[in-house]
């Protein structure tokens, strides 16, 4: 691959995913953007120059593909697993079994899915004295419990794990294995799927706060972490809008000095 470092970074389409492919794009990165719609890789890639791949990270046969393109194609320094996703804000007693299961497919088992298909790419990429990354955005819902957050929680509780079980596994190999937690970001869609669609209930999660995250600042800790010397790993990167303390904790209108 030369002195040009590749990425893979899954939920390309939109958001923080696309975000990071933009900044690893200006950053000088070569980039395999992924994600399920063609339509939405299809614009990234005329705006960017990425290269794209349309999988279902959900689907074992996708992600079969995946890994034979990336093989095919000259392979990968990096990847980001971004693609996610929250579904409903219900209590346990009242939530839906199904969007729990889409929950914990998505945030866990295609996590796992795409990172046994990559490592061995990313171990080949390794030359002498080198080293591979492994990225993964989980969320401050996998530290922090909230009312209404139990599918969720328990999805990226489990994704959490499932990182820093990873990390333990791969000592001794020269891969980092980095996990960014974000907080409140304010993203097109995030909350819009949340909710199933109902645009007021979306639109209400930010009313009011001010300054939430953008899917620019997080593109910007990944992007950050993974141009640091090789030998510095950034285990947890915890990333919130200073209006928030905690997922429960959210600071509405202009933030003053007490006082």
């Amino acid at each position: 691959m030369g002195d040009v470092r590749r990425v893979v970074v899954t939920g390309a389409s939109s958001g923080i995913g696309a975000a990071t492919v933009r900044l690893f794009r200006e950053r000088g990165w070569s980039v395999v953007g992924v994600a399920r719609r063609e339509d939405r890789l299809a614009g990234l890639a005329e705006e960017t120059g990425c290269d794209v791949f349309a999988a279902d990270i959900t689907d074992q046969a996708d992600v079969d593909a995946l890994r034979a393109f990336v093989e095919s194609t000259g392979g990968a320094n990096a990847l980001v697993n971004n693609a996610g996703g929250a579904f409903g804000l219900d209590t346990v007693e009242a939530g839906s079994a199904e969007d729990w299961l889409r929950m914990y497919d998505v945030n866990v088992i295609g996590t796992k899915r795409v990172t046994s298909a990559l490592l061995p790419a990313l171990r080949a990429s390794v030359a002498e004295g080198g080293h591979a990354d492994l990225l993964t955005v989980t969320s401050i819902a996998g530290h922090v419990a909230y009312e209404g957050g139990g599918g969720y929680n328990a999805a990226k509780f489990a994704e959490h794990a499932l990182v820093a079980v990873l990390r333990l596994e791969l000592n001794g190999e020269p891969i980092r294995v980095i996990e960014v937690a974000p907080g409140q970001v304010h993203t097109e869609e995030f909350s819009l799927v949340r909710f199933g669609g109902d645009r007021e209930r979306a639109d209400a999660v930010y009313r009011d706060v001010p300054d939430p995250l953008s899917a620019e600042d997080v593109a910007e800790s990944i992007v950050h972490a993974l141009e640091l010397p090789g030998h510095v790993n950034l285990d947890l990167i915890t990333i919130k809008p200073v209006a928030q303390a905690a997922p429960h904790k959210l600071a509405k209108g202009e933030l003053r000095v007490r006082g």
